[in-house]
């Protein structure tokens, strides 16, 4: 497996596992009070952070290991591709959280509009790399 793929697979479990984590915690916080009215922020932070350094340790480790795996233009090609899918879900985020804000909805919603638009940015992205590593790429 190239060392992109590795990389792939590690920054798309992250983002589904730190986002899973997220929901966990603000979900079991809502029981008393209602969804809205739950301290968001420090889990959301924790979250984000986790899922960068979780990344960047797992990358580092995985780039120890390869060593010599150098970035072709197979890889380049799937990698823009695979970014191409993930912005899609950044921009419906960022409409969704601009809709939201135009109607006066809670800072609560917003955030959480925009972090699931980043994670499924990248749950998705890594997922369109990881099928193309898998079953072949070919540029039209």
């Amino acid at each position: 497996m190239p060392f992109e793929e590795k990389r792939t697979w590690v920054l798309g479990v992250a983002a589904v596992v730190s986002y899973t984590i997220y929901l966990i915690v603000v979900l079991t916080r809502s029981r008393p009070h209602g969804l809205s009215q739950v301290e968001y922020v420090a889990p959301l932070l924790w979250a984000v952070g986790g899922s960068i350094l979780v990344s960047i340790v797992a990358t580092i480790v995985i780039a120890i290991a390869a060593r010599d795996d150098r970035k072709d233009q197979r890889d380049r090609e799937i990698d823009r591709m695979g970014a191409l899918v993930g912005n899609a879900f950044v921009v419906l985020g960022a409409v969704g959280a601009l809709v939201l804000a135009m109607a006066d909805a809670e800072h609560f919603w917003i955030a959480n509009v925009l972090y699931l638009g980043f994670t499924l940015s990248a749950a998705v992205g890594a997922g369109a790399k990881i099928i193309a590593y898998r079953r072949g790429y070919w540029p039209w």
